[in-house]
């Protein structure tokens, strides 16, 4: 728990968001049948989902979020983390246009978020700060000879200067944000475990649900702690149900 926390201090979002589309989803299964069948199964227990490598690499990535979103009536957030040169990134983020996609990510340097930020029309694009299966040890192995919270206020401050809407930040983070840089921006918030055991798998800067929503987030990422579960809608409902008491 975060020491503002601890002092009773928070930043919890007044944006005006309805509850149940915080939650966010992680579609993280091999094909369209997989993701169409678990996206039944969760029903009205979800109501944004992202979809990200995996699904791309299944070729009906396009086909799937054209069902998301006339059909089911979902919200998309395509994680591809586009990082590339900034022509070729600027060309592929307008080919995202008329797709109905709410959210989608970049990484990379000023002139890659440049060209993306020249081209988002009404997409909203966020900006990746340092990915939450990496601690500080990473980090340093990369090169970055910088404690891992300065360097996440860092790209996240370019970013919003460039003109991104919003950035993906551990919820571990996200109160030096609100601090730092104020209310007027997304903060989406991966690596979330709503359980004892955050040993699970390959995320090392974790936080639960109500820590990252108190910290600052706007919306929280959840993929496997849902997709494993015995009940995965059951697991998707009492994690609404934790939102709703923090938001209304």
């Amino acid at each position: 728990m975060s020491e503002d926390i601890k002092k009773g201090v928070n930043y919890l979002s007044q944006k005006k968001i309805s509850p149940e589309e915080r939650l966010i989803f992680a579609l993280d299964v091999p094909t369209e049948r997989d993701a169409r069948t678990l996206v039944e199964r969760l029903g009205d227990a979800v109501s944004f989902y992202k979809i990200g490598l995996e699904l791309f690499m299944s070729g009906a990535y396009f086909s799937l979020i054209d069902w998301l979103v006339r059909e089911k009536r979902k919200k998309v957030f395509a994680d591809l983390k586009f990082f590339d040169v900034p022509e070729t990134v600027r060309s592929a983020i307008k080919q995202l246009h008329n797709k109905g996609i709410t959210f989608t990510t970049v990484h990379g340097n000023d002139s890659i978020l440049e060209a993306a930020v020249k081209e988002k029309g009404d997409l909203k694009i966020l900006s990746v700060t340092v990915l939450t299966s990496l601690d500080q040890k990473d980090i340093e192995d990369l090169g970055f000879k910088v404690d891992i919270k300065r360097l996440v206020l860092s790209r996240a401050k370019r970013s919003l200067e460039i003109g991104c809407d919003g950035v993906i930040s551990s919820g571990l983070e996200a109160s030096e944000l609100r601090k730092s840089l104020g209310d007027n921006f997304l903060i989406i918030s991966p690596g979330i475990r709503p359980i004892l055991n955050r040993s699970m798998d390959d995320q090392k800067r974790t936080v639960d649900v109500e820590e990252a929503f108190l910290n600052g987030a706007d919306y929280i990422v959840v993929g496997r702690p849902i997709r494993i579960a015995p009940d995965p809608r059951l697991a998707a409902e009492n994690i609404q149900q934790r939102i709703r008491r923090l938001f209304t």
